[in-house]
């Protein structure tokens, strides 16, 4: 990780689980962190959760990554102020409450799209904008997919809505920006990390109580997972890491 001390990383989603535990660890790995999320107040709790020689590293920002100028005036900030972003860890995402054949569900099915694809296609726009208008040439793009994204399993008393189709969308546009960044003559690398079951919110409380023995992952070890591959040498790109609890049955 000694390349990337002091330098900056963005991390979606960052007000609770997946990101909330990238956010403390590449802080305490030296990073300078910018969190984005739409409830503020969790992104100063977790400023105030880390120790005080860290803090100062740690920047909040309140933004809804499915509005696209929301993130053009983030990305913005981060440049003028932090001088740009060098690595972005796409996790925000929402699983949405109706199922497709629900009615009146467009608004629902609207969501999870703009979260799930737009909003990984607008951050991972505005940060490769900024690498190239630096010349940075060794940035780092982590998409936070999921095993739903490759093979769709059946749950018992869950559905996976819209869910499932927004990140098998995130898979094909793992590989087409990988494809565009070569194509431009960048070295900088995209990797999809795909967990199984995660202990976060975004996994209903009704499902861990009808299944006690549901094996789930800690979002501490996705954010594990996370470092793994940033810190991987410059020959070395991990395009996708699958990342399962011991005991999965899927």
């Amino acid at each position: 990780m000694d390349r990337w001390l002091n330098r900056v990383a963005v991390v979606t989603g960052a007000s609770s689980g997946i990101g909330s535990a990238c956010c403390k660890d590449l802080v305490a790995k030296g990073m300078v962190v910018v969190g984005l999320g739409r409830r503020e107040e969790r992104l100063q709790e977790l400023k105030t959760s880390l120790p005080k020689d860290q803090q100062s590293r740690f920047h909040g920002r309140k933004c809804d990554v499915s509005v696209e100028q929301q993130v053009v005036d983030v990305f913005a900030w981060i440049d003028k102020t932090l001088g740009g972003a060098d690595v972005l860890v796409n996790n925000a995402g929402i699983v949405g409450q109706l199922q497709i054949t629900d009615p009146d569900n467009s608004s629902d099915i609207r969501a999870v799209l703009d979260t799930n694809v737009l909003g990984v296609s607008w951050c991972t726009r505005e940060a490769f904008l900024s690498l190239q208008r630096r010349n940075v040439n060794d940035g780092h793009v982590v998409i936070i997919n999921s095993i739903v994204g490759h093979k769709i399993p059946t749950v018992p008393g869950f559905n996976f809505k819209m869910y499932a189709p927004s990140k098998h969308a995130v898979t094909a546009l793992t590989e087409v920006l990988r494809q565009e960044f070569q194509q431009k003559k960048t070295e900088t690398k995209i990797t999809s990390i795909s967990p199984g079951a995660v202990d976060t919110e975004i996994i209903d409380e009704k499902i861990k109580e009808a299944m006690p023995d549901f094996p789930m992952l800690r979002a501490e070890d996705v954010a594990d997972a996370v470092t793994y591959c940033i810190q991987t040498p410059p020959n070395v790109q991990i395009h996708e890491l699958t990342i399962k609890p011991v005991g999965e049955k899927f």
